[in-house]
């Protein structure tokens, strides 16, 4: 299938990695999916990649609402008839607390960004992908899911259910061609300090570009043998 008749789907697109990576998509000639649950961050996204209307689809989103978020899918295939990727990149960060000293609604938090919103949109779109017999899922993590710091405990539990969704998803895809794989990032760097100002401080932090390129080679067609890994883009700290 050529590679501007393919369509992929960001959620969280409002944020900035993600807004990079649409816009990084958008010029390769993928068509766009945006969802994200503020329409003023969808609004300036749109403004800022200033691409077609047929090539581009924006909504906003409750993605812990499970109807919401089947109707959302079913609006994208009727513009462009299928997905192929689903960019599942919402994000979000509550911590610095003790497991002791930790609010339920804190701990709420993490479990609505990393497990319930990646369970609504695994049963939401993950079909269509199967109905294309070729699809590909990521997701971004943490070496925290797996690494748990002080402070950091209610993260790692989103994060890390997050990861087991994603291990059963993908053996769940065995023999369908799609893949479900996982990008582990500790931090993004969107300023680019680690190229403007390295030092050691600094090494395990992610460009754009870095997660941009492991997101390319994952959606390739030579990449079709890789399903369920998790793959660190953080070099070690």
């Amino acid at each position: 299938m050529s590679l501007e008749k393919r369509t992929v789907v960001i959620t969280g697109a409002g944020g900035s990695i993600s807004s990079f990576l649409a816009r990084k998509l958008g010029d390769v000639g993928y068509n766009l999916a945006l969802l994200d649950l503020h329409p003023e961050k969808l609004s300036a996204l749109a403004e800022s990649l200033g691409l077609p209307d047929n090539n581009t689809f924006f909504r906003a989103v409750d993605l812990l609402d499970p109807v919401d978020t089947k109707t959302a899918a079913g609006e994208i295939i009727s513009k462009y008839g299928r997905i192929d990727v689903l960019l599942h990149l919402v994000g979000g960060w509550r911590g610095g607390n003790t497991l002791l000293q930790t609010s339920p609604d804190d701990l709420k938090f993490h479990i609505n960004r990393h497990i319930w919103s990646s369970f609504n949109i695994t049963q939401a779109f993950v079909p269509y992908l199967i109905n294309n017999h070729r699809g590909r899922v990521i997701m971004i993590s943490s070496p925290i899911a797996t690494r748990p710091s002080a402070g950091a405990g209610i993260y790692a539990i989103g994060k890390s259910g997050q990861e087991a969704l994603m291990r059963t998803l993908s053996q769940e895809l065995v023999h369908t061609g799609v893949t479900a794989n996982l990008l582990q990032v500790k931090s993004i760097d969107i300023n680019r300090q680690k190229i403007s100002s390295p030092s050691p401080e600094v090494t395990f932090k992610t460009t754009p570009e870095e997660i941009w390129s492991a997101i390319m080679f994952l959606i390739s067609d030579e990449a079709g043998a890789i399903n369920g890994a998790n793959i660190p883009l953080y070099g070690s700290y």
